[in-house]
């Protein structure tokens, strides 16, 4: 039987069949060749002989971590410092409760960390705080973001300064906790359609609280099967009238509900609370339901920002309908979808160290009579975690974005800031964190079966993040509520009206993103012309422009045979891929513009890296759409596939560098296979030898 030959050189006919392509694939794992790009010498270099970049990586870290690291030290040191604060890998549920219980009172007293204080007048350090509380434990991150952001948030957001008064230091010092509970058993995305009733009493000046059915008992509600003393309560308010109906909806409302004696932790008369149980991930938050039956509250305990109820019944608002006071309520609630995007970078951030650094680290088979290569020189490992990696600093920058628009908008109350905020977040959270929770299970599989010790942290990283993609709005909601608006923008484009600031390059270039692909530039393949911004950012807007103006054209040819409502359900997957589409040129948008923003020549060229990586391999992966409408010509596809390829080398080559530019200690990753130093000595001990 012939022998073959892994060194010799490929004809292209031969690259072309299938066979001699994927014999050719398999060898560049064993005995890399020169390849050739253009003008381009691409070579898959030894570790010895390799060239990179020459990165500093606190210099980059500096750049990355922004104003608020001090905080986030003082979190890690205190936990560092505290053993009996630390999560151990097996624990019950139980005793996970009261572990995330302590660790948050020993945060805000012991520490001296007050992160409410935050949620209003800073919100960039309010969920710096979060992320690396969450970092500690993620059950202790989501514990936090209930007791401030959701219930605490609500009184602040929707309640007026007589409810600040009276409930702001015991909900900062814990004295305090609570409940938000929208969510019901049949009714978690459409808020609107919630069952429970706040009907007024004007003889008693009292709001009566119930659940009219099983179907509206509010579910997974966080805090209430265990230390929640209040709720924030959303249910529909009805007033009395004088005519045949006997009341009056005025839509849905948030009311304040003591739940538990503030002494003696009983609950209160006519409130039922039931254990949700063990779940699938963040078993440290004690998730409850919660059942009223004719529940008596003070008129006072309506948050009356957007509508008011007064003594003789009377209602009042300053906004003229119930979509509009609908709208206005879940608009200041957006801070909850903010903090998620930003933490899901977080948990991206920590399985992308531990799989990074373990195949760094591990060592596989090699050429004959020649140490063992890190796993990490295999093109595959390459092609799984490198894109990753350059996706996690696209994210970084995206939300860190996000979370400083979202501080404005709470100064400034700008109505068009809002709106964008709205959008921005509904997209980001839904894209990043669907991102995440697929990129958790690669990084698991990256690592072996390593991977799979629970002591390596991806089990319960997986399983904690996984629910991110459900609350604050179930990601295939969101999407949805994307590509509505971005249908809404596509109306007014052509109406002449204005447009919301995230939608700009709709306005500035639609009718050349539009237009037929030009045949000349469709053929360029140089690595100038691959790596120039201007190519990528109109690469992705280009998609979005055509993806928007075809799925517009369907919806108005489907809405005259099946109405507005099945029209949209079947365009679903197309709008679906078009709200993706967009939000991934958000994100691109805003990399470029932090590599250009950034100070340090070395770091700055690291990232130009990562951020070329990140265009391309998009381009590469959705390289049908453009090769359909000849956006990209057969020779220059193949430049951007081998570009990529080797775009990720490079990124190989700094990759040590670029997940210590996230600076997370050991003890925050937390994974013995991930350990700096000594990472199987680390290992060995924790099962005992």
């Amino acid at each position: 039987m012939d022998t073959l030959d892994l060194n010799r050189n490929w004809t292209e006919d031969e690259e072309n069949q299938p066979i001699g392509r994927r014999i050719q694939r398999l060898s560049l794992h064993l005995t890399p060749v020169p390849r050739q790009l253009g003008n381009l010498q691409l070579r898959t270099l030894t570790c010895a002989a390799r060239t990179k970049l020459n990165v500093d990586a606190k210099s980059l870290s500096v750049f990355m971590r922004g104003k608020h690291r001090d905080i986030q030290e003082k979190v890690f040191d205190f936990f560092n410092a505290r053993p009996e604060l630390q999560t151990p890998v097996e624990i019950s549920m139980d005793d996970h409760r009261e572990l995330c219980m302590r660790q948050l009172l020993a945060l805000v007293r012991d520490a001296g960390v007050r992160p409410f204080k935050y949620v209003a007048d800073e919100p960039t350090k309010y969920f710096a705080i979060l992320e690396a509380v969450g970092s500690v434990d993620m059950s202790l991150g989501i514990k936090m973001g209930v007791q401030y952001s959701l219930w605490g948030g609500s009184v602040l957001n929707l309640g007026t300064k007589k409810h600040k008064v009276k409930y702001y230091d015991g909900i900062d010092n814990m004295e305090y906790p609570g409940c938000f509970a929208m969510t019901e058993l049949h009714h978690g995305s459409n808020v609107q359609g919630l069952q429970t009733v706040a009907t007024f009493d004007p003889i008693t000046d009292e709001f009566v609280i119930d659940t009219p059915n099983d179907g509206a008992i509010k579910w997974w509600i966080g805090n209430a099967a265990v230390h929640g003393k209040f709720a924030t309560v959303f249910a529909k308010l009805m007033l009395p009238t004088h005519n045949t109906k006997g009341v009056s909806d005025m839509g849905v409302h948030a009311f304040i509900v003591p739940i538990r004696d503030l002494k003696t932790h009983q609950t209160l008369p006519g409130i039922e609370i039931h254990d949700c149980g063990h779940k699938v991930g963040l078993n440290g938050v004690d998730n409850g339901a919660l059942r009223f039956r004719s529940v008596r509250i003070p008129r006072d305990n309506l948050l009356n920002r957007f509508g008011d109820v007064s003594r003789d019944g009377k209602y009042t608002s300053s906004l003229p309908t119930i979509n509009k006071r609908f709208a206005a309520t879940l608009g200041e609630l957006v801070g909850g979808r903010v903090g998620l995007a930003y933490s899901s970078v977080s948990v991206l951030k920590i399985a992308a160290t531990i799989a990074i650094r373990y195949s760094l680290l591990r060592q596989q088979f090699g050429p004959p009579k020649q140490p063992e290569v890190s796993i990490l020189d295999y093109q595959s490992q390459q092609h799984k975690l490198m894109p990753m990696l350059a996706s996690t600093y696209a994210f970084h920058f995206a939300t860190l974005h996000l979370v400083e628009k979202y501080s404005e908008m709470k100064k400034s109350h700008d109505e068009q800031l809002v709106g964008d905020v709205h959008a921005l977040s509904a997209g980001l959270k839904a894209y990043v964190t669907s991102y995440t929770a697929k990129s958790l299970s690669i990084c698991r599989e990256a690592c072996g079966g390593h991977g799979y010790a629970a002591v390596n942290r991806f089990g319960s990283l997986r399983n904690d993040h996984d629910i991110f993609q459900t609350f604050e709005g179930d990601n295939t909601v969101l999407l949805q509520q994307v590509a509505a608006d971005l249908l809404k923008q596509y109306k007014e484009k052509f109406q002449g009206g204005t447009l919301a600031v995230t939608w700009n390059y709709l306005r500035e270039s639609m009718n050349t993103y539009l237009s037929q692909p030009n045949p000349v530039t469709a053929r360029w393949d140089s690595e100038d012309h691959l790596r120039d911004p201007k190519f990528q950012l109109d690469a992705f807007r280009y998609r979005t422009s055509r993806l928007l103006h075809s799925v517009a054209v369907r919806l108005n040819k489907h809405t005259k045979t099946l109405g507005n409502f099945g029209a949209w359900n079947r365009c679903l997957n197309h709008l679906l891929t078009l709200a993706e589409s967009h939000i991934e040129s958000v994100i691109l948008a805003r990399f470029i513009e932090s590599v250009k923003s950034c100070p340090d020549a070395s770091s700055r060229a690291a990232l130009k890296l990562v951020c070329d990586l990140y265009a391309l391999d998009r381009i590469w992966k959705d390289i049908g759409t453009y090769r359909n409408v000849d956006y990209v010509a057969p020779n220059k596809a193949k430049a951007i596939h081998k570009l990529a390829e080797y775009l990720s080398f490079q990124v190989r080559n700094i990759a040590g560098e670029l997940i210590d530019a996230f600076d997370l200690p050991d003890h925050v990753t937390r994974a013995p296979i991930a350990m700096q130093s000594d990472a199987y000595s680390q290992y060995t001990q924790y099962v005992g030898f």
